[in-house]
């Protein structure tokens, strides 16, 4: 079951494996021909990875219709208000879409601390509070948790995907820039 690798990505690469002038690319991590994502993570966004080089297992992965959970954690601007939490729970109007509900809870104090240290580091405004929320979805469009919590009133500060599926980073032991076949199918 070689087809299916899971990459812990950091901050600032490009997921693609062409060379880019501006950022680190797939190809500086993963040297293995045939594999591509399954899904994206934004340039500026961390975390699980997965890249495959079977099709079939790439949509079901990809494609919103297979309803695969996608899970992140978000340090976000604010405190904790469940007004906004729960209009991430109800699903947001992004004007282009209206996101499906999404499973949101705030993260324990020092829970976040089992994360890699972000380099560069998130800035801090020490006159403004921040927090972090696990935000479960089942679909992922273009910077789609970010818009979320951005429409909320929670502007994000940091973006990291911990699991798809039943395929968890912190099971894996996966450090940053890493990767390895995956045990299982997410």
């Amino acid at each position: 079951m070689n087809d299916l690798i899971i990459l812990n990505k950091p901050y600032g690469v490009i997921c693609q494996f062409s060379a880019h002038e501006k950022h680190p690319c797939l190809k500086d991590f993963v040297e293995k021909p045939g594999f591509y994502p399954a899904g994206r993570l934004d340039t500026d966004s961390e975390g699980l990875l997965l890249l495959t080089n079977n099709g079939r297992l790439q949509a079901q992965i990809a494609d919103p219709k297979f309803k695969q959970v996608k899970t992140y954690w978000a340090q976000v601007e604010g405190s904790p208000d469940e007004a906004k939490l729960d209009l991430l729970r109800r699903g947001v109007d992004l004007g282009d879409f209206v996101t499906r509900p999404a499973e949101v809870r705030v993260l324990e104090e020092g829970e976040a601390d089992v994360l890699w240290p972000r380099v560069p580091p998130i800035r801090v405004r020490k006159s403004v509070p921040d927090f972090w929320v696990e935000i479960k979805i089942s679909e992922g469009k273009n910077r789609q948790v970010r818009r979320m919590t951005a429409k909320a009133g929670f502007p994000c500060l940091r973006l990291v995907r911990v699991a798809i599926g039943r395929l968890n980073l912190f099971d894996l032991n996966l450090e940053l820039g890493q990767w390895q076949f995956a045990p299982h199918r997410p």
